[in-house]
């Protein structure tokens, strides 16, 4: 959508994004007078800021002062500390090393928070339950802030346990007036990563809300903070909440703010950087419905959320705008044919969803994920989509263990049940019969059926086999007919076509948005977190299939595999080598995050494949076991 672009230099962000010189030299290549850190980079680095003001370029963010003041973590928890506002118990100094880490850990006690003082997005940052973890988790942490960051210091405070990551968006122009525009209720996180997003809280009380609004207010006040900016909170079970930190600069999660209160936050940035002031007063602002936020990141979700690149050869998002009582708003910046690569985080888009309650707002966020069809890399879809499902979740009970409690084992796929299962064998029908409807009109067919549509079908769905018989009704397009299976009759309705990749509809009056994907001699469906392979059988093909041997996977028990494309960091073990399970085997970076390859057993390392400083593709073998 921009005019212009500029090439600002090599992918990694060191080289290019991270180069404030590359960025103001940008700037008067183009004329540009002014510049929107978006919410990654050099958003939050006062360096950044002082020197586009030598330029003589706006900075569309707060002044230098506020971003030294708030946008260093041990920093900013001093300067809250001084303003009185409530603190979580730490450490606030700089930590030496691993030995002084688990000196101070123990001293505050178990568990506590590993995090980089120069950090965000979850990047460096480490829970530890015990001395071994703490020692573990420092290195890594500090390693991760160092690479992301170019600064490695870290910092470490009491995790509180159950606890909701609540934060309050606050706007403030040059004129001193300052407003809160709500909170955001943001728990469900992965690896300190957020994930889903809403506003409002469904835990927060209105006296609750107010107070940790002015508390902010008050805050952004003592910095001389202008522009959009977030207070983030840890609020545990009785409402007790404490600072965890400021953003200086634009959330990832800002349209949910936009959505509730009809306040356009970036509009509102720029109108402050150019010197005007708030159009409004905290009376004006009001919270008006629900609206949710689902992150949809290049990850697998069935190899515990690994990062997944490559080249997205279907991109179709849902429609946006109104429909009905609800709102699907898209921010995205991919496209069809787009390559998403390792050096960058693994967000694709945000879809967001608005209703007049919180449980509309969640069914438009299933639907809306129902219909957004993303192939060529694997994506954490099928996980929103079922977490739109969950109980917890819908009944607002949260924590930022969310994910950890309820996915213990990681997220596996999802098994259809009984009344599931009969959706999706009246969906896979009815494309059945469209095909085989267009199919039977090719004028050069040799033998085009004849006779009287067949009644009895075989739906096979994963490994069950459901017998579904049709009633009344011919093959067009709309689709309309009648089915009976398991002696309950539905009517199936849908504007459905070969080679549209969803199919929207109804069975039995029930409105149904699911993927299609043409798989061999059949098709793979995908709805609310399901993803199951469909074939549609006469029944004398339903009894051959039956006798078909299943194909068993490869044993690679004996083999250390790349769970994801990444670079080899380090190789902890050499050939021969003894290994308890637990015990680190290797650490692969990628999108800039470290995942540490640890023993799922006892066991003798056999041959190393890889060395450090190699790129490797998934399923690369890293080393082999005797």
């Amino acid at each position: 959508m921009a005019d212009e672009a500029v090439h600002v230099g090599p992918a990694p962000a060191a080289e290019s994004y991270l180069v404030a010189d590359k960025i103001i030299a940008a700037c008067k290549q183009t004329g540009a007078e002014a510049v929107h850190p978006g919410y990654g980079f050099l958003s939050e680095r006062a360096s950044f800021c002082a020197a586009l003001e030598k330029e003589g370029i706006i900075f569309i963010g707060p002044k230098p002062k506020a971003i030294e003041a708030m946008g260093d973590k041990i920093e900013s928890k001093k300067f809250a500390n001084a303003a009185k506002v409530s603190t979580v118990p730490g450490h606030l100094g700089i930590i030496d090393d691993a030995d002084h880490a688990e000196r101070i850990a123990g001293e505050i006690g178990y568990p506590v928070m590993i995090k980089a003082s120069a950090g965000g997005g979850g990047k460096g940052m480490r829970i530890a339950w015990n001395k071994d973890e703490v020692r573990d988790g420092f290195e890594r942490a500090r390693s991760e802030a160092k690479s992301s960051f170019g600064d490695d210091r870290v910092f470490i405070e009491k995790f509180v346990v159950d606890p909701r990551h609540v934060e309050i968006q606050v706007l403030a122009d040059a004129h001193g007036n300052v407003v809160y525009l709500g909170e955001r209720e943001c728990s469900i996180q992965r690896r300190n990563q957020k994930v889903v997003e809403e506003a409002p809280s469904p835990f927060l009380d209105e006296a609750t809300r107010k107070a940790m609004g002015e508390q902010s207010v008050a805050l952004a006040k003592a910095v001389d903070y202008q522009s959009a900016g977030t207070v983030e909170f840890i609020v545990d079970r009785d409402r007790n909440f404490y600072f965890l930190e400021m953003n200086t600069r634009l959330q990832v999660e800002h349209p949910v703010t936009e959505l509730v209160t009809g306040i356009d936050l970036v509009e509102q940035m720029i109108r402050v950087a150019a010197g005007e002031r708030l159009p409004f007063k905290q009376a004006e602002i009001k919270l008006n419905g629900w609206a949710i936020e689902s992150r949809l990141y290049a990850e697998d979700p069935y190899r515990n959320f690994l990062p997944s690149i490559g080249r997205l050869t279907r991109y179709r998002p849902p429609s946006e705008g109104r429909k009905d009582k609800s709102v699907v708003r898209n921010d995205t910046g991919v496209f069809e044919g787009a390559e998403i690569s390792m050096y960058y985080d693994p967000m694709i888009a945000k879809l967001c969803t608005w209703a007049p309650t919180r449980l509309e707002a969640i069914e438009a966020m299933g639907e809306a994920l129902d219909g957004f069809v993303v192939d060529g890399i694997e994506h954490n879809m099928p996980f929103l989509s079922a977490l739109m499902k969950h109980p917890r979740w819908r009944e607002g009970r949260l924590s930022t263990g969310f994910i950890a409690e309820e996915y213990p084992d990681g997220f596996a796929p999802v098994t259809p049940d009984e009344e599931q299962t009969a959706l999706l064998a009246a969906v896979a029908l009815s494309c059945n019969l469209i095909e085989a409807n267009r199919r039977e009109r090719y004028g050069d067919r040799l033998r085009p059926a004849a006779g009287p549509l067949r009644e009895n079908w075989i739906v096979r769905l994963g490994t069950d086999y459901l017998p579904v018989t049709l009633l009344e009704g011919v093959v067009t397009i709309p689709f309309e007919m009648d089915m009976q299976m398991d002696g309950k009759i539905v009517t199936v309705a849908t504007h459905w076509r070969p080679g549209d990749a969803v199919w929207v509809g109804t069975v039995g009056g029930r409105r149904l948005t699911a993927q299609i994907r043409t798989v061999l001699n059949g098709l793979r469906i995908d709805w609310q977190g399901l993803s199951i392979r469909a074939k549609v059988f006469t029944p004398r093909q339903a009894e051959l299939d039956k006798l078909m041997p299943i194909k068993l996977p490869p044993d690679t028990s004996k083999l250390l595999l790349c769970p994801m494309p990444g670079l080899v960091v380090s190789i902890a073990v050499a050939e021969g080598q003894e290994v308890k399970a637990g015990e680190t085997l290797a650490i692969v970076e990628a999108m800039k995050m470290e995942n540490v390859l640890r023993a799922e057993r006892d066991l003798v390392v056999g041959k190393i494949n890889a060395k450090p400083g190699e790129s490797l593709a998934v399923d690369a073998v890293i080393m082999e076991f005797a």
